[in-house]
């Protein structure tokens, strides 16, 4: 048997265990199927051609195809086909197989996951019986979480697994945001270089004359407590930076659908990160900060720094009264991804954001009765819309299954203001029931592409990949046990890596290849070109051969030399750090073209750092900031971490800060940025 499945990343899901599940003695998500160490090869007719193992629930299709639940549920939410033949499929038209057939996979013999204490095998819909009354690894295990949740108890076993918790020490704590602001004004940022509102680059010497004429970047310092029920729940975002590399503080890189993060509503992608439960970590290593965010606990106070935007230099007196504010949080419930919420949203003349104009009697949001006519609608899902449209906000409310998330702000007192008036109301307002609203126009589908000679460079200081070849004789029913993620398909294009090898098959037994190799091909065939289906129906078809020949790539980082940097796995499945892609060779990134516009009076509303250094060399250029309410902002492609491969065709490589920057400031109205981008580490 092939033991292949999909890499379980949180840009999907977050809602994960961090204890090994009771029913199946292993560490998965929560919506994903339990894992299972099987005896002996599964027939190929009982196999799920979705996750490639034998199949749990099974639900066959009205095409004559059967797959497992919740593999053929989570296919379904982004497409409306089979997996197999592709014809047209709708989910509700699935039915569970026959009786005879689930009995046969209860029956399928399996081995205890705690295998280095018990030696047991039985049939599969015996482990759960197993693991509760008979297994003594898993008694261990259980104690050991004991132990480790009540550390003031007296137990005289010796822990059988160790589940590490150690976290950073403490830093002194030396005036965290004052540093970091200081460091993130090291950070080049992109402008105009006209009289008009912009950002203040501070890597060019401006005239006195232009000060007063330009706008000012608003940032201001919060707290923030995240409550969790449970301790080890991940917080649901993506992270990127540290002292190691050229971003050198902490970002925010994404906000994940449905997460504890995106609940509450109130951090952003871009936020800087300066501090985790009163330790400093503007000057930490990516590794160190990735330990912290991840260390467990109910309560999580976050100091973050957040940028508002542009302000004028000359504020009018605001006369204005003053009203009541208030930030609400308010979960809607759909009971299928097409039902409309009722909620018309508009744009203002005299403020920026989307406000809530009308509720539709009998609409879900009326129904509720937690939403109001004229609320400002601050986040959905995660995603700040401070400085949103109807239309992203229409889009966000389109791609939730069930659940959508307002963060909305309430002013008491206030009347509701003229709406912008373009010509056509449609185009101002959109309605809630997730179709794009009329007149906006789609942005074609974003094609990407490998990475040009003229764009590649060398790995940075300290990195290295080493290419290796495995030959391997392979047992007739041996497995090659390995899990893999990535694929050409992913969001980010990755290439195919290797997230475990099973303590099962041939790859295991060889120990060559290891977590985190990326797979270069099998047998000669390429898979560095291949979407994850295709690479799992290639290694599939390969495993059946006597002899395999693997080749793989070793990212080699640079080994953190503080063991507080040991970065804490068990509960949280296992997916590359952003570090690792950095060191990946320039042959395999994938490059997308992003092409921004704007208007004579705006800025591109990015900074970036790196480039060129006599005391460091040559550095990748990254994208530090993203300014709320700028090209770059309401664009929604670029992220914090993205790497700028060139611009307008001509390769970054080898430039200082100083030569990039006057290109980007002469394009005035329109410019194209060749980007690579990573997913940043998950905390």
């Amino acid at each position: 048997m092939l033991d292949i499945m999909a890499d379980p990343t949180a840009e999907e899901q977050v809602s994960k265990t961090s204890e090994v599940c009771p029913e199946c003695g292993q560490f998965h998500l929560l919506s994903e199927n339990h894992l299972y160490n099987f005896q002996d090869e599964v027939d190929d007719e009982l196999i799920c051609h979705i996750c490639l193992q034998p199949l749990l629930h099974p639900m066959d299709t009205p095409c004559g195809h059967t797959y497992c639940f919740r593999c053929l549920e989570n296919f379904m939410q982004e497409h409306n086909f089979c997996p197999m033949d592709r014809k047209k499929l709708c989910f509700q038209h699935c039915r569970k197989s026959s009786l005879l057939v689930r009995n046969l996979l209860d029956k399928l013999i399996v081995l205890c996951p705690f295998h280095t204490l018990c030696q047991e095998t039985m049939q599969r819909c015996q482990l759960e019986a197993h693991l509760q009354n008979r297994c003594l690894g898993f008694k261990k295990y259980r104690s050991e979480l004991e132990r480790r949740k009540n550390p003031h108890s007296k137990g005289k076993e010796e822990p059988v697994i160790s589940v590490d918790t150690s976290a950073a020490k403490e830093p002194e704590l030396s005036n965290g945001g004052s540093s970091l602001v200081a460091e993130s004004s090291m950070a080049a940022v992109v402008s105009l270089g006209t009289a008009e509102p912009g950002l203040v680059n501070p890597a060019f010497e401006e005239g006195e004359e232009d000060l007063p004429q330009r706008a000012s970047l608003v940032a201001e310092t919060s707290t923030i407590e995240i409550q969790r029920e449970d301790p080890e729940e991940e917080l649901g975002m993506r992270i990127v930076g540290g002292k190691d590399t050229p971003l050198g503080n902490i970002v925010v890189q994404e906000i994940l659908r449905d997460s504890v993060v995106a609940t509450d509503g109130r951090i952003a992608p871009g936020d800087h990160i300066l501090e985790v439960n009163g330790v400093n970590i503007s000057n930490v290593t990516h590794c160190q900060a990735v330990s912290l965010l991840r260390h467990p606990g109910s309560v999580l106070h976050l100091v973050i720094l957040q940028e508002k935007g542009f302000s004028p230099r000359t504020v009018q007196q605001d006369s204005s009264p003053a009203v009541n504010r208030e930030v609400i949080h308010v979960t809607l419930m759909k009971r299928d991804r097409s039902e409309p919420l009722g909620i018309k949203l508009i744009r203002k003349t005299d403020e920026p954001g989307i406000f809530i104009l009308d509720l539709l009697d009998g609409g879900l949001a009326a129904k509720n009765g937690k939403l109001s006519r004229n609320d400002r609608v601050l986040s959905i899902n995660g995603q700040d819309l401070r400085q949103g449209t109807p239309e992203t906000a229409a889009q966000i409310i389109q791609a939730s299954e069930t659940r959508v998330n307002f963060v909305v702000l309430r002013q008491s007192g206030t009347q509701l203001v003229d709406t912008v008036d373009d010509g056509s109301t449609p185009s101002s307002s959109s309605s809630s029931n997730g179709e794009s609203p009329v007149h906006h126009r789609r942005r074609p589908e974003q094609t990407y592409y490998r990475r040009k000679p003229n764009y590649q460079k060398e790995l940075p200081q300290g990195y290295a990949s080493q290419e290796k070849t495995v030959s391997i004789k392979k047992e007739p029913k041996e497995s090659l046990g390995i899990t893999i993620g990535g694929g050409r398909d992913n969001k980010n294009k990755l290439p195919v890596y290797v997230t475990s090898v099973q303590p099962i098959g041939c790859l295991f037994r060889d120990g060559r290849i290891k977590r985190g190799d990326v797979l270069l091909s099998i047998n000669g065939i390429d898979l560095t070109h291949m979407n994850y289906y295709e690479a799992v129906s290639a290694l599939k078809s390969n495993a059946a051969s006597h002899v395999l020949v693997l080749k793989a790539l070793e990212i080699l980082v640079p080994e953190p030399t503080d063991p507080s940097s040991e970065i804490r796995e068990q509960g949280f499945s296992w997916s590359p750090l952003w570090t690792m892609w950095l060191g990946l060779p320039s042959n395999l990134h994938c490059c997308q073209d992003i092409i921004l516009r704007k208007s004579n009076s705006e800025s591109w509303g990015f900074s970036i750092v790196g480039g060129f250094e006599e005391s460091k060399g040559s550095q990748p250029f990254f994208i530090k900031t993203i300014v709320p309410g700028t090209p770059a902002f309401r664009d929604r492609r670029l992220k914090c971490g993205d790497e700028i491969v060139a611009v307008n065709g001509v390769p970054a490589i080898g430039m200082s800060n100083s030569e990039l920057i006057p290109m980007l400031k002469e394009q005035r109205n329109k410019v194209i940025l060749t980007v690579v981008s990573w997913p940043g580490s998950l905390v």
